[in-house]
């Protein structure tokens, strides 16, 4: 089995889309059956992908497209360019790790799309109300020509049944994200100036969803109040995005900009560090398609204080202190974090779901339903559409 995985995105650094793509060439690679994986990212994408593959297996081939960063040229890149490089690299299936235009009757092979979130829906002020009524058509154009939508979470899927049709439903299945311990911690800090303080951690691109003005603002009320040391800062990793201009306001009028740092492009060793010094990490976004950093957060045994919304419910189980984000969230996570700093850091966790083991056997096992169903060839060397891939047929 072939598998072509295509992740030419945005963003120069590592952020949860190129994490994900990454940790599922991980999980394919474990499988035998698997006899190639063709990872094909972006020219601006290649130095962070390959400081975040490190060391692979043979069977994996990174390989850039020839296209430019933008939307514009990376949506016409996947509907007029992808279609025949999947077809010189004889692959059986093709992965897309988010959604974008494709057109279908170009594929010979199956087209599996993840689905991590329904931002463009549930709030369009990460995007701006023009983009996000356009990405809501890429998003329903892509869903509904797909042969099956992986989506990340049960709470995707189930705000997936709001707004997608009862086809497009009966196509999907839940698969978790792959999210392991990670490589070995790095030797040293990845934070300027840093002098063994304790310090709090925020792991989120600048978002609106991410909603890093209330943890910036829990950071300055524990220190207020003593619920933290007074040498104590912050740290908050994560690519700039449109908020990055906003919290740099709030930080000069909070007077901690020598108190919170503001990092992006570290890799994963270094963000192993972080996780193991922290004193606690500390994620309040109003909404999530998954939560990585909380389940990267629980493999390194961290305290955490989240959000009570369901995606981190889904994923954090008993292990994580939750705090209310509609009741004066200001209060609860305060209350919530002076609670946390007293439990003891090393918590046993549970997380099979989210093994390389698990989420690859559950991916192969789609591929190979997929397969089963996969086009006819005509006489000509043609293939018809692949039929759709429904859940619970084979």
């Amino acid at each position: 089995m072939k598998v072509l995985l295509a992740a030419v995105g945005s963003s120069i650094t590592p952020d949860g889309v190129s994490r994900h793509e990454v940790n599922l060439a991980r999980c394919l690679l474990l499988r035998a059956e698997v006899e190639q994986v063709d990872l094909v990212v972006g020219e601006w994408q290649r130095k962070s992908m390959c400081a975040l593959l490190g060391d692979c297996d043979s069977r994996l081939r990174l390989s850039i497209c020839q296209t430019g960063q933008s939307a514009i040229a990376r949506n016409w890149w996947y509907w007029s360019r992808l279609p025949s490089l999947a077809s010189q690299l004889g692959s059986d299936i093709v992965h897309l790790a988010y959604p974008v235009p494709i057109r279908r009757s170009a594929f010979a092979c199956p087209v599996v799309v993840s689905l991590h979130d329904l931002y463009p829906y549930d709030i369009p002020e990460n995007f701006g109300y023009s983009r996000a009524f356009a990405n809501r058509l890429k998003l329903q154009q892509c869903l509904r020509t797909a042969d099956a939508v992986a989506s990340i979470s049960r709470n995707t899927l189930h705000r997936l049944e709001v707004y997608a049709s009862s086809e497009v439903i009966a196509k999907t299945v839940t698969i978790y994200n792959c999210v392991t311990s990670g490589p070995q911690i790095a030797s040293g800090s990845p934070l300027p100036e840093w002098a063994s303080e304790p310090f709090l951690l925020c792991v989120a691109q600048h978002r609106r969803n991410k909603n890093l003005p209330l943890s910036i603002e829990v950071f300055q009320r524990l220190l207020a109040v003593g619920g933290v040391p007074a040498n104590s800062r912050m740290v908050i990793v994560g690519s700039k995005g449109p908020e990055t201009a906003a919290l740099t306001r709030l930080l000069t009028r909070a007077r901690l900009r020598d108190r919170v740092a503001l990092i992006s492009g570290i890799g994963d060793a270094e963000l192993k560090w972080l996780y193991s010094h922290c004193e606690l990490l500390l994620a309040t976004s109003t909404i999530e398609g998954f939560g990585l950093p909380i389940v990267e957060a629980m493999l390194n045994h961290c305290r955490i204080v989240c959000s009570d919304i369901p995606a981190f419910r889904e994923v954090g189980g008993t292990y994580c202190h939750f705090a209310s984000v509609v009741d004066d969230p200001l209060e609860a996570f305060v209350n919530a974090t002076r609670i946390a700093l007293k439990s003891h850091r090393f918590r046993a966790t549970h997380a099979e779901s989210f093994s390389a083991d698990s989420v690859g056997t559950a991916y192969v096992s789609l591929y190979r339903r997929l397969l089963q169903v996969a086009s006819i060839r005509l006489p000509k060397g043609e293939r018809e559409r692949t039929p759709a891939f429904q859940r619970g047929r084979t």
